[in-house]
Formats: C-alpha cells, sequence, structure tokens
C-alpha cells in the first residue's frame, strides 16, 4: 500500500497564467482529509481519503486548498505510473476535487496544476462533480420510444444547469482537454449517470414514481419469501463474491478479486462503520441476489450487484434496490445514485435495457461534466496518449 501523510509544503501558483490571488495548496494528512469531508453535506466516495487505500496499485495524495490558515477546499489525487516516462505520473481526481465550482476557477485550478508538476506530474485529469444536464424518467421513456430520437442530448426540454455550463466554458477556454467518449464509458468513470432524488420524498411517493413493472417485482419478491438482511462477516463478503463471480460470466464483463472488496470493505469502514453496506437477498435458504451500497453523507451509491440466474424470477434484485433505496431514505440522504449509464436512447443498441432498467425506478438521468486533462509537460503527455491508443487498439484486436 502506498498511501503516506507527507510534511504539509504549500505551493503557490505563479507559473499558471490567470492564477487567483489568495489560495494555495498543501498535502494535508488523512486525519485532515476526512475531517474536512465529515463537515460537507455530500462527497463521491471516490474522493474520500480511505478510498486512496482501496486502490493500491497507485500513488495517492490528500491535498487541501488553504485560504490563509483555513482549509476551504481537499482532494484525493491518485498518482498512475506510465512505463517509460522515468517516474512521471498522470494524477487523477475522480468526481473532485471538493471545492467551490460555482465561482472563479483559475484561483482553485490553477494552484493545483503548480503543486502537481512541481511534485512530477506529467498531466492533471480530473472530472468535476457537476451536473450539465438532467433529464426526467418520462422523457428518458418517451425518447425510447421516439425512433428520432438517437440519445439523451437529442431530447428538448430538459434541465440545463448553469454551474455545469460555467465549469465546461472555463476548462475548455483554458486548455482542457474532455476525454469522456462519446458512448458514455471510457477509462475512467461515466459521464451520464442514473439518480433517483430522495430530498423531501416518502417511501410511497418514490413507489409512485417507478414503473408498473418495478412495483411489481417488489411485490413479487416480497410475496415469495425473498428476504434482505445485511452481510455480517467475511463468509458472506465470500458468498457475495462467488454470485458476483457468476454474474460476470453470465454477463460478460471481467469480474475483481475477492482479495479487492476485503480491502475495500476494510478501509472503508475503517473510515466509517456506515460507510459501506452489503445486502443479501435470500430466498429459501439461498442467495438470490446482492448488493453493495457506499454512503458519504447525503449521497448514497449502488456500487455492485450480482444475482443467481436460476433464482430471477423471485425478483432478489428489486428485492434489493428497494432495501438501499429505504435505508438512504431513511439516513437523510439527498440522491440515491445508480451509477453509470450509456446516453443511447436507440432501440438496436444492447445497451439501451440498462438504461429502460434504471428509468424504470423514477428518478432521472443526468450528465456531468465529464472528465478532462490537463497537460503539465507536452511531450511526456502526448508519449502517454500514444500509449494508451496503443494500449486500446491491442486491446480492441484482443491482444494483452
Amino acid at each position: 500500500m502506498s498511501y503516506s501523510e507527507p510534511l504539509r509544503t504549500a505551493a503557490k501558483a505563479p507559473a499558471f497564467p490567470g492564477a487567483g490571488a489568495g489560495l494555495t495548496v498543501a498535502s494535508i494528512s488523512f486525519a485532515e482529509h476526512l475531517a474536512f469531508v465529515r463537515r460537507q453535506r455530500s462527497v463521491s466516495f471516490l474522493q474520500t481519503p480511505a478510498w486512496g487505500r482501496v486502490k493500491t496499485e497507485w500513488r495517492c495524495e490528500s491535498l487541501g486548498w488553504y485560504d490563509g490558515p483555513r482549509l476551504v477546499g481537499a482532494g484525493l489525487v491518485l498518482h498512475r505510473p506510465v512505463p517509460r516516462l522515468d517516474r512521471r505520473t498522470l494524477a487523477y481526481l475522480a468526481e473532485g476535487p471538493v471545492i467551490d465550482w460555482t465561482g472563479e476557477l483559475g484561483r482553485w485550478l490553477d494552484p493545483l496544476a503548480a503543486h502537481l508538476k512541481r511534485h512530477g506530474a506529467f498531466a492533471l485529469r480530473l472530472g468535476p462533480p457537476v451536473r450539465t444536464h438532467t433529464w426526467s424518467a418520462a422523457q428518458v421513456k418517451e425518447g425510447i420510444a421516439d425512433p428520432g430520437s438517437k440519445r439523451l442530448t437529442d431530447l428538448s426540454g430538459h434541465w440545463t444547469d448553469p454551474v455545469g455550463a460555467h465549469v465546461t466554458r472555463y476548462l475548455e477556454a483554458a486548455g482542457w482537454l474532455p476525454q469522456s467518449p462519446r458512448d458514455g464509458f471510457g477509462a475512467g468513470h461515466p459521464q451520464f449517470k442514473y439518480e433517483i432524488p430522495l430530498a423531501g420524498k416518502t417511501e410511497d411517493d418514490l413507489l409512485g414514481a417507478m414503473n408498473q413493472l418495478w412495483r411489481r417485482n417488489i411485490k413479487k419478491a416480497a410475496k415469495a419469501g425473498v428476504e434482505v438482511a445485511f452481510g455480517e462477516d467475511r463468509a458472506d463478503l465470500r458468498a457475495f463474491h462467488e454470485l458476483y463471480v457468476h454474474t460476470a460470466e453470465r454477463d460478460r464483463f471481467t469480474p475483481r478479486p475477492l482479495r479487492y472488496f476485503e480491502t475495500m470493505f476494510a478501509a472503508l469502514s475503517a473510515e466509517d462503520p456506515d460507510r459501506v453496506r452489503l445486502y443479501l437477498a435470500r430466498h429459501r435458504g439461498g442467495l438470490a441476489a446482492a448488493t453493495v451500497l457506499i454512503r458519504v453523507g447525503a449521497h448514497a451509491v449502488y456500487a455492485y450487484g450480482a444475482s443467481a440466474t436460476d433464482k430471477r424470477e423471485v425478483r432478489g434484485s428489486n428485492a434489493c434496490q428497494w432495501a438501499m433505496i429505504r435505508d438512504s431514505l431513511a439516513a437523510g440522504c439527498d440522491v440515491f445514485d445508480l451509477r453509470g449509464i450509456t446516453p443511447t436512447l436507440d432501440a438496436d443498441d444492447p445497451h439501451v435495457g440498462l438504461v429502460q432498467f434504471k428509468a424504470g425506478a423514477g428518478g432521472q438521468a443526468v450528465r456531468y461534466v465529464g472528465e478532462w486533462d490537463l497537460p503539465l509537460r507536452p511531450l511526456a503527455y502526448r508519449a502517454f496518449d500514444l500509449y494508451m491508443r496503443r494500449r486500446e487498439g491491442l486491446r480492441r484486436r484482443g491482444g494483452s
């Protein structure tokens, strides 16, 4: 594990044009970072200090923004080493950093870039946790039914977030390079997500917003005797992982090893005992489905799921989803995050089924600003870009 709590070495930002005065960036300790996270209404779990202990293959660093002596922002940086770049790293802040995105962004991002360049980064990648567009479940449903609508972005009447527009304009003007692919999925985290707003809602409100199939499946699970309980020990985690591997084989994705989940549960639980929960749906003594919920403040995230092929008819997955939604509501969360979707509405696209499934839960499809790169050392960045393109080409051709 490469996590460390370095001594604070503040870095101003004279090397970057347009740097705002008054803010400095410094390395901060795990404890300082966690204390800052706990003062926020919500933060992505990818920006908690514990997440750096999960990503053991990367070097991690907690950074803070200071206005004089006062800590006013924080971010978890994952440093990715790249072959043949002589200890240079790609500095990555997934769904972060946690700063004020509404005002003058140069005073926040310029000192960040200066600090990271000084400490060996050849490029900076971040994913601002800021929405740009929102579509209701009804709009998504109508779009799928309309042969002329192929993508969410084809739909009219969506809500546009002025903060997201402001952030996008700034990044474009400042020379940042967009990294989110057209289909919404790529090497990083998804630009399009599906979310269920919870603030001010009741359980009846949430059930009423679901489509008939979701409500029927929740009732079907209850009638079949499906019982949902928390995973309590390592044996439960192993049972989840066995089902997860089965799901990966069926749905053709590459599963993470058991050790990854053991590390994740240990790290997140050590940071906060309520941070991560395993839900197990059992039917007649057998495991029908399982899910993992991660919560930071008022933001609850459905992170992983698995289901048994031979027990699909008892709808254990819907039972787990409803249990997570109810618990998130009871915990005072503002949003239940179903994570990534693609923006497709095309009935011939195999990804549209995932969009339909999540839209059935009510809520809304959301587009975020996406991930952006700032080259700090252009020659090294071009070499990295070439390396990634070649690797992607090998992957598509079935190479290693």
